[in-house]
């Protein structure tokens, strides 16, 4: 009898080997996302009736680098880039292109995510965001380029779906808020406004 019970208990054991692997114990520390979406830049300065210089809408690329401290908060690392053109919009004449232009955005934040909740079979988990950084702002005026880096914060909401321990898809609405320095770029104390910069993307999580 005692044999029996031996063998019994191995074989649950071994049996729950894998389904031990695949719990919250296996979930990797450490994950990249690689990601793509759309941003579009607020007002960089504002004129009369309405007119507005700022970064055209754009497609933006970028990488995350997150770290678990806890289930709930990841410490995170983030670099987008994006090309959208310099352009001047207006009400009724919509954006006129004046030069070419790019932006990196690189920061740093904390992550809360809460409680995963089942989806049709896959589980989910909303998350908050909050971060610091800079925003490199470049300007392509025929032959010559010019260039300013402003200190930026950002905010932002998404999800998470887990397809496995190691892999989930990642949607995200963020916000990078900053300042554009057109003092360092003209020498002139131009007054510009605190622009809000969104970013909407979609990503694959990647854990290592």
């Amino acid at each position: 009898m005692s044999n029996r019970l031996f063998w019994a208990a191995s074989l649950v054991t071994l049996a729950a080997a894998p389904l031990q692997a695949q719990g919250p114990a296996a979930v990797s520390k450490l994950q990249i996302t690689p990601y793509a979406g759309y941003l579009k830049s607020g007002a960089i300065v504002s004129g009369p009736f309405g007119a507005a210089l700022r970064h055209a809408g754009a497609p933006v690329y970028g990488g995350e680098v997150s770290l678990r401290l806890t289930p709930a908060v990841a410490l995170i690392g983030n670099l987008a880039y994006s090309r959208p053109g310099l352009e001047v919009g207006a009400p009724i004449l919509g954006g006129v292109q004046l030069a070419g232009s790019s932006v990196l955005l690189y920061d740093a934040g904390l992550r809360l995510r809460l409680p995963a909740s089942p989806a049709g079979g896959l589980p989910f988990s909303p998350f908050v965001q909050a971060g610091a950084g800079a925003m490199r702002q470049s300007f392509e005026l025929g032959p010559a380029t010019a260039r300013s880096t402003g200190f930026a914060y950002n905010v932002g909401a998404g999800v998470d779906v887990d397809l496995s321990p190691r892999l989930g898809l990642q949607l995200m609405a963020k916000d990078y808020i900053g300042k554009f320095d057109a003092e360092e770029l003209t020498l002139i104390d131009v007054d510009t406004r605190t622009t809000h910069n969104w970013a909407i993307s979609a990503g694959l999580r990647l854990g290592l």
